[in-house]
């Protein structure tokens, strides 16, 4: 079983000791080190390497907002979860769309924050109830605003079925195997649909496929 490594970044020094002793218990999570500012954990990266990151939003130097943009710039790779006391929605909706992989409130069951970052790892995505909420809004939102004449996005049949089984979650080893493609063509896949949608991440495709009854 792989051992998922994890960095804590927040300001409180309490916080991110209770949290680790909340994530003792699952053995197959490893803390790899601490942060108390976005520059701090910039610094820690370049020596450690760490698989998900619980970033908090405000703190002292470089805050989660700004932190994430050069994490996505600088370590595509590392997941991000965001576990912040901020609950509107436009924050979500800017981390979301600014590549986080998963947003958690501080108050979140310490299971939920286990299968979080569970999920993040293997699927790479987190979708909870606040997350889908807020992008469900945002979307039904979209739909009220007046039409514009745009270009119209047609899928593939190919498209359109790889696109319901990411709504799911799904990795693209699973895709893979339900539609008989290989991973890298399955990614492949993906990339042109952000392409062809305008989007630019998971959560832009699960909106678009909700606002036009690709998934229900």
């Amino acid at each position: 079983m792989a051992i998922i490594s994890y960095i804590i970044a927040d300001d409180h020094k309490i916080f991110r000791q209770g949290l680790k002793m909340t994530l003792i218990d699952d053995h197959k999570l490893k803390c790899a080190g601490e942060a108390s500012n976005g520059l701090e954990l910039l610094s820690l990266l370049q020596s450690r390497k760490a698989d998900v990151v619980l970033l908090d939003l405000k703190m002292p130097e470089m805050d989660g907002m700004e932190t994430l943009k050069h994490l996505k710039d600088r370590h595509s790779a590392l997941k991000v979860i965001v576990l912040t006391m901020f609950e509107e929605e436009h924050f979500i909706l800017h981390m979301m769309e600014a590549g986080a992989n998963g947003y958690l409130l501080k108050n979140a069951e310490p299971q939920e924050i286990k299968t979080a970052i569970h999920s993040v790892y293997e699927n790479e995505y987190y979708f909870n109830d606040l997350v889908n909420t807020t992008l469900l809004r945002k979307v039904v939102q979209q739909k009220k605003e007046p039409p514009r004449f745009r270009q119209e996005i047609r899928l593939n049949e190919r498209e359109t079925q790889v696109l319901q089984l990411i709504c799911q979650e799904l990795t693209a080893s699973e895709i893979g195997k339900k539609v008989f493609l290989s991973p890298r063509t399955v990614e492949g896949i993906r990339s042109a649909l952000l392409e062809k949608i305008g989007v630019r991440n998971t959560a832009g495709l699960v909106m678009y496929a909700v606002k036009n009854g690709i998934v229900v």
